[in-house]
This record gives C-alpha cells, sequence and structure tokens, in this order.
C-alpha cells in the first residue's frame, strides 16, 4: 500500500498525536513527583504547579520556590512548551488535511464492510472496472472497488463506492473485502498476471465464489481457465465480435444491448435457480408450470445442471433441480416469475428497478 494514502496519513498522524499525549502525562507526572520531593508539598499543590508551569499561564506559585525548584521548573516549562506545541501542531495539520474527517469516514467504511454479505468485488477500477461498476450501480448490486492507486479509489469514492486501497493478489486485501462472504469477484487488472493471481488467490480464501477474470492474450484464457476462472472475458475477441454482428446484424446488437445494459430499459434479461427445495415448478413441464401465462415473463432457454444448454425450449420441456432459466421481460413480469419459482426463497440476485 502506498505511504502517501489518505488512510497512512491519518494513521500516522494519529500515532503521533496519541504519542505526545503520552509524553505530555508523562511529563506531567514527573513535574507533580519532582515537586514533591524537591519543595516537600502536597500531591494537590504539586500537581496545581505542574500544570500552571507548563502551560505558562503566568499564576503565581504555590510556595517560594527554592534554588533546585527554579532549575527544575525552568526544565518542566521547556519540555512543556515543547510537547504541547508539537500537540497543537499536529493537531492543527489534522484538521488542516481533513484527517479527522478521513477518520471518520474510515471507522464508518470498516463497520459498513463488516455488514457485506452476498456482494461483488471489482478488482481494478481502471476503463474496465468503471463500467462494471457503472452496471452494477444500475442493477442496484452491493459491491466493492479495489485498486493500488489512491487516485483511482479517490474517483471511485467520489461517485459513492464502497472502496479501499490495496494489492488485490495479497490475501489479506481480498479478507479486508469479506470475500469469504462474497458470491462473485472481478478481476479486471491490466496484467493477466495479476488477473491470474487474484483468482487465485480467491479462490483459496472462498472456494465457492464465481471469478470473472479479463484476459488479454489468448494464451492468458487458457491458463486463467486452468487456474479455476468460472468465466474469462477478452475485450479483443469479445469487441472484435461485437463489432462484426453490429457490422452484419445492427438490429439485433441494438435489441440485445438494450436489455443487457443501462439504467432506462423496459426489458430485462434474468436467470432464475431452480432449487428441488424451494421451487414448486421442479418436475413440470413448460406447458404445465404456465410460466407465460402467469407472468408475461419469456423463458429463452435452459442450462441444464451438466451444463447442456436447450435454447427456445418446447412447451414439453420438463423443469429439473438444478435447471438454470434464463428468461426476459419487464421489471414486473420477472418479479412476478421469481414469486412463482422460489415462492418460499428470496433472491438476492433479482434487483430490478421498480417503475
Amino acid at each position: 500500500m502506498k505511504l502517501n494514502s489518505p488512510e497512512d496519513r491519518y494513521q500516522r498522524l494519529r500515532q503521533e498525536i496519541l504519542l505526545a499525549l503520552a509524553v505530555l502525562t508523562m511529563i506531567t507526572s514527573i513535574g507533580t513527583v519532582g515537586y514533591r520531593l524537591i519543595e516537600g508539598w502536597s500531591w494537590i499543590d504539586s500537581a496545581y504547579m505542574t500544570i500552571i508551569t507548563m502551560s505558562t499561564v503566568g499564576f503565581t506559585e504555590v510556595e517560594p520556590l527554592s534554588p533546585a525548584g527554579r532549575l527544575f521548573t525552568i526544565g518542566l516549562i521547556f519540555l512543556g512548551v515543547v510537547s504541547i506545541g508539537y500537540i497543537i501542531n499536529h493537531f492543527t495539520e489534522a484538521v488542516l488535511q481533513g484527517s479527522f474527517q478521513e477518520g471518520i469516514r474510515l471507522r464508518q467504511q470498516r463497520r459498513l464492510l463488516s455488514t457485506l454479505n452476498n456482494h461483488y468485488i471489482i478488482c481494478g477500477f481502471g476503463r474496465m472496472g468503471r463500467n462494471i461498476a457503472l452496471e452494477f450501480a444500475a442493477e442496484g448490486i452491493k459491491f466493492i472497488v479495489i485498486d493500488f492507486s489512491p487516485e483511482m479509489i479517490a474517483q471511485a469514492k467520489q461517485l459513492n463506492y464502497i472502496a479501499i486501497t490495496g494489492d488485490v493478489t495479497l490475501d489479506e486485501v481480498l479478507q479486508q473485502a469479506r470475500i469469504d462472504r462474497a458470491v462473485c469477484i472481478v478481476a479486471a487488472l491490466p496484467s493477466d498476471a495479476e488477473n491470474l493471481y487474484t483468482v487465485l488467490s480467491a479462490k483459496s480464501l472462498n472456494p465457492e465464489i464465481r471469478t470473472i477474470a479479463r484476459a488479454n492474450t489468448e494464451e492468458a484464457v487458457q491458463k486463467l481457465q486452468r487456474g479455476g476462472a468460472d468465466a474469462v472475458v477478452s475485450p479483443h475477441v469479445t469487441g472484435g465480435r461485437r463489432m462484426a454482428a453490429a457490422a452484419l446484424r445492427p438490429q439485433v446488437m441494438d435489441f440485445v444491448d438494450g436489455i443487457l445494459t443501462g439504467t432506462d430499459r423496459s426489458f430485462y434479461m434474468e436467470e432464475f435457480l431452480l432449487d428441488a427445495n424451494t421451487s414448486p415448478c421442479v418436475g413440470q413441464s413448460l406447458r404445465e408450470a404456465r410460466l407465460r401465462t402467469r407472468s408475461g415473463a419469456l423463458v429463452l432457454a435452459i442450462r441444464r445442471a451438466d451444463g447442456n444448454l436447450i435454447a427456445g425450449p418446447m412447451a414439453e420441456a420438463r423443469l429439473e433441480a438444478g435447471d438454470t432459466l434464463i428468461c426476459m421481460g419487464t421489471a414486473e413480469q420477472l418479479r412476478s416469475l421469481n414469486q412463482i419459482l422460489s415462492p418460499l426463497k428470496v433472491r438476492t440476485t433479482l434487483r430490478l428497478p421498480k417503475h
């Protein structure tokens, strides 16, 4: 982590102020004991004399001082002025730099991180990471951004995203992001090696987490897949395919883009996992379940538990436990379908805006 980050500045100032307060307390104790031993005063008078001496308020001495007491007072004044001036200087620096506000914000962020559950982690806030965050925010998804650059983190925080500065290839940084409670991590770093290390670290800390990784080369795609990435996206390959499709089938691409991304959509695509314990539709055919009639949503495909994909399923297609239904409809239609498929289970992945 970079030493000039706001978190580091806050921690440094906090430690220095606490150290100065400890030194001031020690000097006060020494002064009290010194007057007690040198002048033979009571503890109350010794403490009072120590305080007015260190603060240089100019009050009259409790009792006339002996020569030894005067020399002791000179030293006590010097130590008091230095320590109090040091504290005032650092308090002023903390106020001017906003370190106190940063400390409050850090405590709030730690409390928020401790409550995160079923969230997504975005590693890297470059151009790709920024667009991923925009889509997640549009969907109402809980997510956290991690980046090594304090400047990138500052930009993320300006957008009101939860963000922490750190190296995502380190286990402690992922643990700080509560990876044990996360459902998915997206490695969108510019380096293929960093993305691979991130996937390996994530899988070792949470074997059940879904990992999405960016790859810049075909060789990196294979390595990331062998490393355990559930999905690997190559911007060059994907971008080339989309550009070709936009040239050959522009209306199809406009329609697909319109239901996959953006905040002003009329139609959405969503996936629903059929659970044998919560879905009453398991064992029924699409005709018997009457999903289209009851919800208005359209079942585009069925992904079987073994990975087999049934595109455009017929009415006779039977629904099985572990099936994933890929459906399209309006926000209300998909909410209605969610209630039909899982009436006893609240899905955390279905976050469609209300119209």
